[in-house]
């Protein structure tokens, strides 16, 4: 008996085995004389030759097609396991990679609502994603502003946040201004830091064509040809919001992205984009998007974390 080791270190597990590894038996079901076993980054199949390396060719299949389109379920595999298949599919509705990221990096809009918020961005020129915790709003938003300059539609990207959850009261903090906004800036700067080369990015905040700040460092302000994007909304007020909203300038782009289950305001103060939910909605060229516990692309112990709090409440 014979074995073949497959590394896929290069990818989450989760993405290829499937939720509870219901890909994987599709691939056993396929594979009926060899024993497969997955363990954590690696795949290990036990057998007669001929039959590894058709599992090798097949497996490594599966892989490309996920690189490639980000996708990888139960009927994919089906299809490209059948005799006769030798190709990639091209999911229905794909969308073409928004980035080109850092190390061979494929960026692209990973789930339905991720690329709904693709769609209507290229539609409508203000955006709100609304979501939970690892649904990738920021990330998706974030990657449709690089490609965004990388193609010349615009000339810079803003990114902000409310640097603390309501006052964005900074005083107490050590350090000098930059040391004490870094900590609250740091999951943009961890975006950004996935699609531009570390030197590239160094030069565009230099030269400010990138720029991070606070909320607060928005106001009288005009942002021609920019896409904003306003992160963790969800802790800002009506009036701050609006002030940010206002400031939209001539070819300019905005999402603002938020989550209504985590607001960190006081209770007697109204979020300000609960209220836009509100005031907002049938605008034309305002648009909102949805996601779900269904578009988490973190650990699968996240989407769980979610349901639980969601059923405590």
């Amino acid at each position: 008996m014979s074995e073949k080791l497959i590394n896929i270190e290069s990818f989450h597990p989760l993405d290829i085995f499937g939720a509870n590894d219901q890909n994987l038996e599709v691939v056993r079901n396929y594979f009926p004389r060899l024993k497969i076993v997955a363990r954590d980054n690696y795949v290990k199949a036990f057998g007669e030759e001929s039959d590894l390396l058709e599992f090798e060719e097949k497996f490594n299949l599966l892989l490309l097609h996920f690189e490639k389109f980000g996708r990888l379920n139960k009927t994919d595999i089906s299809l490209m396991l059948n005799p006769g298949s030798s190709g990639v599919l091209a999911p229905e509705g794909q969308n073409d990679v928004l980035v080109h990221g850092k190390n061979g990096l494929l960026i692209r809009a990973r789930t339905a609502n991720q690329r709904k918020l693709v769609e209507s961005s290229l539609k409508n020129d203000l955006v709100f994603a609304i979501g939970p915790a690892g649904t990738g709003k920021t990330y998706t938003a974030v990657a449709m502003a690089v490609r965004a300059l990388k193609n010349k539609e615009i000339q810079r990207i803003i990114l902000t946040r409310p640097a603390v959850e309501a006052g964005e009261n900074l005083g107490f903090l050590p350090g000098d201004l930059k040391e004490k906004l870094d900590p609250y800036m740091q999951p943009l700067y961890d975006a950004l830091g996935d699609m531009l080369p570390t030197q590239k990015l160094l030069q565009y905040i230099e030269e400010r064509v990138i720029e991070i700040a606070p909320l607060a460092f928005m106001r009288g302000r005009t942002l021609n040809n920019a896409f904003a994007i306003l992160d963790e909304a969800q802790n800002t007020t009506p009036s701050q919001l609006k002030m940010f909203l206002t400031r939209m300038g001539a070819s300019a782009k905005f999402i603002v992205t938020g989550d209504i289950t985590q607001i960190d305001l006081p209770k007697n103060q109204t979020s300000g984009l609960l209220h836009s939910q509100k005031i907002l909605n049938n605008i034309p060229g305002i648009d909102f998007v949805y996601l779900d516990k269904s578009d988490i692309i973190r650990h699968k112990l996240v989407s769980r974390i979610i349901d639980a709090y969601s059923h405590d409440n």
